[in-house]
């Protein structure tokens, strides 16, 4: 599809998808939000892709919702432009490959919770991350949050609207990691395509498995992950990757 926002490219396996609107620090207009919507919808039907990159770049990822199109609004007339939020954030959440979002900047209120769509965050030193809304009288998104870093961090989030650094969003285990500036992209896409090169229905299954988890109680989970487990344990695939596994240790007591 034809993107007006969004750059959109393939390499090893991997979909490197970025917001593009710097004049604006990646606000999410209507445009913006149509167009990652649409896109995260169809990725499912790219069999050339395996892991999806979501970013805004070095510098940015998204300062958020673009405030000169919700003064827009009026509460009687709202329902499209919010209903163009939750299908976008649906669109990531629910893409069948892994989302990996590396963010390079500020990523705020809206950018924010794009953010929390994705399957793994990593940052750059100068990223910036906060749940705004409530300094704009509007209610935030606590799901998923609260299953990233816990209910009484996701309400101080929430509530306090506060701005973390990548340093603060690493310790509450909001991000897996913080690169140097300028090594974000590289870093990120090397993880990437070494993702990419496993199988691709295990990485899929993998990251349904992590979302159905939450609503099982224990034992449910268990049954769950014995099941799957033995749909890929004695596999073929699985046969050769141990084979080459094996190798690749023993090339390496070699040296």
């Amino acid at each position: 599809m034809e993107t007006k926002y969004l750059l959109f490219s393939k390499e090893d396996g991997v979909a490197f998808v970025t917001i593009h609107r710097p004049e604006k620090g990646n606000s999410l207009s209507p445009a913006v939000l149509d167009e990652i919507g649409h896109l995260f919808g169809s990725l499912g039907d790219m069999e050339d892709v395996r892991v999806v990159v979501l970013t805004g770049g070095e510098k940015h990822f998204s300062a958020g919702f673009d405030l000169d199109e919700i003064r827009k609004l009026e509460k009687a007339s709202n329902e499209a432009y919010t209903a163009l939020f939750h299908r976008a954030y649906r669109a990531i959440l629910f893409c069948p490959q892994p989302v990996i979002c590396a963010v390079g900047g500020p990523a705020i209120a809206g950018g924010f919770d794009i953010t929390m769509m994705c399957d793994i965050r990593y940052a750059s030193e100068r990223a910036k991350f906060g749940q705004r809304e409530i300094a704009l009288s509007l209610t935030p998104i606590m799901d998923p949050l609260w299953r990233i870093i816990g209910l009484g961090r996701a309400k101080e989030v929430a509530l306090t609207g506060r701005i973390y650094d990548a340093w603060e969003a690493e310790r509450m285990g909001y991000v897996s990691r913080v690169f140097p500036e300028g090594e974000l992209l590289s870093s990120v896409g090397k993880i990437a395509k070494d993702m990419a090169g496993f199988d691709c229905t295990c990485l899929a299954e993998t990251k349904q498995l992590g979302n159905l988890l939450l609503d099982k109680d224990l034992d449910g989970a268990m049954r769950i992950q014995e099941w799957l487990f033995r749909s890929y344990i004695g596999s073929q695939d699985n046969h050769h990757r141990i084979d080459r596994l094996q190798q690749e240790l023993a090339e390496r007591r070699r040296k």
